[in-house]
C-alpha cells in the first residue's frame, strides 16, 4: 500500500495542502519497501488529490485537512488519516504496527467557498 504523509521537515505537517512536501511510503508485509520525498507542487482545489492519485497513493496522513479536500480525495478512493502529529519515522513505525489512529483535524477550516485557497493561515489548535 502506498501512503503519502504531509511533511514539514522531519514532522507531519498540520495542514495537508500547505505542507512543504509529501513523504511517499510503500509498505508491504509490514515493511517499508520504498520511501521518497516529493515537493508539494502547489495548492489549489482538486489538484493535489489528482496529483497524489496519479502517484498511486492509497492513503494520505496529515495533521489537518479541509472538508473539500477530503471529498476530492474520496473521489479517487484515497483514504484519509488525520489528526496526526510527530516525527515522520515515528508515524511510519506506528503505521506498520497498526497503532496509527485517525483523530480530529488539527486545522479549523471555516465553512465557505474557496476557504482553502484564500486563507493565508490555518487556525491550528494550540495556536501553532
Amino acid at each position: 500500500m502506498r501512503f503519502a504523509i504531509a511533511t514539514d521537515g522531519e514532522f507531519v505537517s498540520p495542514h495537508f495542502g500547505r505542507c512543504s512536501a509529501y513523504t511517499i511510503v510503500d509498505i508491504e508485509d509490514n515493511k517499508v519497501i520504498k520511501k521518497e520525498v516529493l515537493n508539494n507542487p502547489g495548492h489549489s482545489p482538486a489538484f493535489l488529490p489528482e496529483f497524489l492519485h496519479q502517484k498511486g497513493v492509497n492513503c494520505i496522513i496529515c495533521g489537518g485537512i479541509g472538508p473539500r479536500a477530503i471529498s476530492f480525495l474520496k473521489q479517487y478512493g484515497i483514504e484519509v488519516i488525520l489528526g496526526i502529529e510527530g516525527k515522520i519515522n515515528d508515524v511510519i513505525e506506528k503505521l506498520i504496527e497498526g497503532k496509527l489512529v485517525s483523530g480530529e483535524s488539527l486545522c479549523n477550516h471555516k465553512a465557505g467557498k474557496n476557504c482553502d485557497i484564500e486563507k493565508k493561515e490555518c487556525e491550528h489548535k494550540g495556536g501553532d
